[in-house]
């Protein structure tokens, strides 16, 4: 099945599991001021994901680890390191972010997942150009997963 692009609040998909887009975790998680898709995630699902994020160390840079979802519905949060150590971005982040994303939700046998655009906020890359190199990526998802990305839009 080939990934939607919709509009609206990653939150808000009916999925099985969300993918945040994370730093490479070398600062305690305490300590940083959640920004775009982590501070609603902070909001919603409470602290426990970070926590449990922070027991796995640091992740590499497009590396991806699998935290439960705190008070969300989902069954799982896959927290992605899109950003480097000057909170940026690159193209090379965001294809490994997203294909680590992807075998982490084959690995446990998730059925459908929500991204956010990985890097465009925070990590400073424009919007088109990280959605066309996540499109390019997730061309590998296996047909039986529903994958959505969420432009965010304010309000919703």
């Amino acid at each position: 099945m080939p990934h939607r692009i919709v509009e609206g609040h990653l939150l808000d998909q009916p999925v099985d599991v969300l993918v945040n887009a994370w730093n490479r975790n070398l600062i305690p998680w305490w300590l940083l001021i959640p920004q775009g898709v982590s501070a609603a995630i902070k909001r919603r699902a409470g602290t426990a994901p970070f926590r449990e994020l922070a027991r796995h160390g640091p992740i590499p840079l497009g590396g991806a680890v699998l935290t439960g979802a705190g008070r969300l519905p989902h069954r799982g949060i896959i927290h992605v390191a899109g950003l480097d150590l000057l909170w940026r971005s690159s193209e090379r982040a965001v294809r490994a972010a997203t294909a680590n994303a992807l075998a982490l939700v084959r690995a446990h046998g998730f059925r459908s997942m929500a991204f956010p655009l990985i890097g465009a906020g925070t990590g400073g890359r424009a919007a088109a150009q990280v959605e066309a190199w996540m499109t390019d990526e997730l061309l590998a998802a296996p047909p039986s997963l529903a994958v959505v990305v969420v432009r965010y839009r304010p309000g919703r």
